[in-house]
């Protein structure tokens, strides 16, 4: 299977991802970009960099470990493995939770990009008080 070298690209800029990764949203993003996550809505490149900026301004170390890769014509699927590190979430050390993003291309820049993941596993469990009642809820459903 050939590999795209649009996706690729994409997932070689997320791989390293850090408060300094905003100054090459444009490389990757179309000015009209959306941008979805289990938190947010985001419309425009200028707009996804504040999150950006917001979002990294505090993480210690960010990095996506991909799996599958799929594109077809404008439509791409990735999916992927996060771990990340916060100084106020799970006392700073390492978190990781899986996800996949569905994008859509126009001139071999992201329109769209919708990720999907647990967001508790993500940040609510980690949270102190809120974690321990949220991965006791976990249990007692399953």
């Amino acid at each position: 299977m050939t590999r795209d070298p649009s996706l690729e690209a994409f997932c070689a800029f997320y791989n390293k991802l850090d408060n300094t990764c905003t100054n090459r949203l444009a490389e990757f993003y179309t000015a009209d970009v959306s941008f979805r996550d289990p938190w947010h809505r985001i419309e425009g490149r200028e707009a996804l960099i504040r999150y950006f900026d917001t979002l990294y301004a505090r993480v210690g170390d960010c990095r996506f470990t991909f799996a599958e890769r799929l594109r077809d014509g404008d439509r791409a699927f990735v999916r992927w493995t996060l771990t990340v590190t916060h100084p106020a979430l799970a006392g700073g050390r390492p978190i990781t939770v899986d996800g996949c993003s569905h994008l859509r291309f126009e001139a071999e820049r992201v329109r769209e990009h919708h990720d999907y993941f647990d967001a508790g596993a993500l940040l609510y469990e980690h949270v102190p008080l809120l974690g321990g009642a949220i991965r006791y809820l976990k249990r007692r459903l399953a």
